[in-house]
């Protein structure tokens, strides 16, 4: 595959603008993390703020034997009595990001979809491996149903969501939930999700261009992630989503992904398995797009109509769905 070649356009000039020396290079993980918060704040320390919503710190009982979880709470500053809520959780391959980055985005999401966002700060890979991310997840989640009266949110329409290993964690968050059965979510909101270890897939062996999340970066992050390499026997399905063979009761999901996205074969297929187990389910491939297009080139066409079909999606799943 000549990757450049099949860049759409707008993508391909901002792409040929970068270094091809690699930017994020995982075996220096503190490096790498610097890096990307480096690189993250320099795409949004131009653009102007999002006025009306107000974001607060709050801490969630961790789950038993470890620390409290950060979770922040965005709410419209004039909220009516109650509101939907979004349940994020950051991207980063599971081992990068914080709720940070994602400010300025939770405060659209409820400008935008009419709705409070929660956004989860999880510990991280490899310094917490599988379960820790998840199960981190699962109590900031679990702590948003519990105080969701004194929040102005109504219950019965709580989504969860995230992007790249954020999706990865939304996905597997949604099986673990569905488990366990002590809540129910209304929908999942998985962006471009990171949700199998194999790395096997057609997409896993072409994307190899280092500007972008390419095949090393997702070999590294899935060892820190798991513990061991990716592909063993017996990788829980609360880690790789994929890896579930019962999709079953699970919530409505809508899967964006772009066609040069080293994720979009897993991310294909996890969606077909869904729609075969009888979950609604919404996919949308964007031609000749790479894995966070949206983020580093977010005036493109392209990257216009990816947040404007996600934005519906979100608002349909929250404003259209009962538990």
């Amino acid at each position: 595959m000549n990757f450049i070649e099949q860049l759409d356009p707008e993508l391909r000039v901002m792409m040929e603008k970068l270094p091809t020396d690699r930017a994020l290079d995982l075996n220096q993980i503190q490096k790498a993390r610097a890096g990307m918060k480096k690189m993250v704040t320099a795409m949004l320390e131009n653009l102007p703020p999002v006025e009306g919503v107000t974001g607060q710190d709050r801490a969630a009982p961790g789950p038993q034997g470890s620390p409290d979880v950060r979770v922040r709470v965005y709410r419209p500053n004039d909220q009516p009595s109650k509101l939907p809520a979004l349940y994020w959780i950051h991207g980063g391959g599971y081992v990068m990001g914080d709720i940070e980055q994602d400010d300025r985005l939770m405060k659209q999401f409820v400008k935008r979809i009419g709705c409070v966002a929660v956004s989860v700060d999880y510990r991280l890979a490899p310094e917490n491996p599988f379960p820790a991310p998840v199960e981190d997840c699962y109590a900031g989640l679990k702590w948003l149903f519990a105080h969701a009266g004194e929040l102005g949110v109504d219950s019965s329409r709580i989504a969860i969501g995230g992007a790249s290993g954020g999706g990865g964690l939304a996905a597997g968050l949604a099986l673990m939930v569905r488990d366990h059965e002590e809540m129910k979510v209304v929908f999942q909101l998985l962006i471009y999700p990171m949700i199998d270890d194999r790395n096997v897939t057609p997409a896993s062996h072409a994307i190899t261009d280092s500007r972008v999340w390419h095949r090393e970066s997702n070999r590294i992050a899935w060892k820190y992630y798991l513990g061991r390499d990716g592909g063993g026997a017996d990788v829980s399905p609360y880690a790789a989503a994929s890896r579930a063979t019962d999709l079953t009761n699970l919530p409505p999901a809508y899967i964006p992904v772009g066609a040069l996205d080293l994720f979009v074969d897993e991310n294909i297929e996890y969606a077909q398995r869904l729609v075969q187990a009888g979950v609604p389910t919404e996919l949308h491939v964007y031609p000749g797009a790479f894995h966070g297009f949206d983020l580093f080139a977010p005036s493109a066409t392209v990257s216009k109509q990816f947040k404007a079909d996600r934005d519906d999606a979100l608002k349909r799943g929250l404003h259209s769905r009962k538990g």
